[in-house]
């Protein structure tokens, strides 16, 4: 559910920009054309393109590379999509479909500016680049506004979880010894605390066929005790990148995992969707982060501590 568009071309500023070489010997070099006319001595056939500064004959034996483009290759290094789609009708479509794109409240990590969303055309085609041939395009626009929204829910809650952990442990432990109602409370006196600069999308990457352990545990859980813990799997999983800047000033990577649940829709038909975001467990700090929030509120329901400060 996270399919937002860069550019055409993937910025200069990729964090990992995948290159793509198609260089040919200078004209000088005299292996540049390999038949000419004064050539003494039958030619062989070389590839296509030899490496800027190497010897363009090869040994007998030596292998000669591929000159297909991989896939990967094709793909912009920030969301892992196709660098270009079109926005041009499909032969296949009936209906007109919108190509103006909107841009989200989500800061870009390689430029001032915010991350765009398909438009409905590009969704359209990259639904049907992807096999989904069978997509009514009357729901286009409907399917644009329900990724838009997730989209938007899924940063709040990163926006959440760095206001508590971007300043430390010591400030995420205050922020989160009360629980999440005590957090409202004061959130903005926590928040104005150490002033820090917003995260940041740097990029992301959707993995909807690979569970996250958090969800392969509810999953079982639910097979065991479905009254319980009966619920479906998440329909769609995704990694998001993002930038923390510490109160020094630097930079430091977070990973985020966000689980996308589907739930009964309401009595008037609108879906229901439930997020499950938080950070990945790729090191102590993360681990460390996930215990205080859900532990710290936890204990403090759990405590009493609620009403013990009602009473007093």
């Amino acid at each position: 559910m996270g399919w937002f568009w860069a550019d055409s071309t993937p910025s200069p500023n990729a964090p990992h920009p995948i290159p793509l070489s198609n260089a040919t010997p200078p004209p000088e070099c005299p292996m540049h054309n390999a038949s000419t006319q004064s050539a003494p001595f039958p030619t062989r056939n070389l590839p296509p393109s030899t490496p800027e500064g190497s010897c363009p004959v090869r040994a007998p034996n030596e292998p000669i590379p591929s000159t297909k483009t991989s896939t990967m290759s094709k793909l912009n290094p920030l969301n892992y999509m196709p660098t270009s789609l079109s926005q041009s009708r499909d032969t296949r479509q009936t209906i007109h479909l919108p190509t103006e794109r909107e841009t989200s409240s989500i800061p870009r990590g390689d430029t001032e500016a915010n991350w765009e969303y398909p438009s409905p055309q590009q969704m359209y085609n990259a639904m049907l680049r992807k096999g989904y041939d069978d997509t009514p395009e009357d729901a286009v626009e409907s399917m644009v506004a329900v990724h838009n929204f997730l989209n938007e829910g899924a940063w709040a809650e990163i926006v959440d979880w760095e206001r508590r952990f971007s300043r430390g442990l010591g400030h995420g432990w205050q922020a989160c010894r009360r629980g999440e109602e005590g957090f409202l409370e004061e959130a903005d006196r926590i928040a104005s605390s150490r002033d820090v600069a917003a995260p940041k999308l740097l990029r992301f990457q959707g993995r909807p066929n690979e569970m996250t352990p958090k969800a392969r545990i509810l999953d079982f859980m639910g097979r065991m005790y479905p009254a319980k813990f009966g619920c479906e799997p998440p329909f769609d999983r995704h990694d998001w990148y993002v930038q923390r800047r510490t109160v020094d000033g630097e930079t430091k990577e977070v990973r985020y995992v966000i689980d996308y649940y589907s739930a009964p829709p309401e009595p008037t038909g609108e879906p229901v969707f439930y997020l499950d975001v938080r950070p990945a467990v790729d090191g102590p700090t993360a681990a460390a982060e996930r215990m205080m929030r859900w532990g710290g509120d936890f204990w403090y329901r759990a405590s009493g501590a609620r009403v013990r400060e009602t009473a007093s």
